[in-house]
């Protein structure tokens, strides 16, 4: 399993804009074959900073997501409501048994 952490810093006077264009990335991407989950998650110490959380079953899962029509839409976009460049971090992991 591939995990992904990307964080966003956020310009507070585009933050609605931002969680309403984010939605479409969201929903897109769960729908996705090799998805196992993509959350948003806002950082409660730091303001206006996000972090999406993504898990995929493989590389290719990854791969096939970066070249979506919906993510790249959304990397389009993603400058005019960001304040520093995308913070992201992948890793590979497994989970375990209880």
């Amino acid at each position: 399993m591939i995990i992904i952490h990307a964080e966003m810093k956020v310009n507070r006077e585009a933050e609605a804009e931002f969680l309403e264009s984010v939605q479409e990335l969201i929903e897109s991407s769960r729908a996705e074959a090799g998805n196992v989950s993509y959350q948003l998650l806002k950082d409660t110490d730091q303001d206006n900073t996000y972090l999406m959380v993504e898990q995929w079953k493989d590389q290719e899962a990854v791969e096939a997501h970066n070249a979506s029509s919906h993510f790249q839409a959304f990397v389009t976009k993603a400058p005019k409501y960001l304040t520093a460049p995308l913070n992201v971090q992948a890793f590979i992991g497994q989970p375990i048994s209880k």
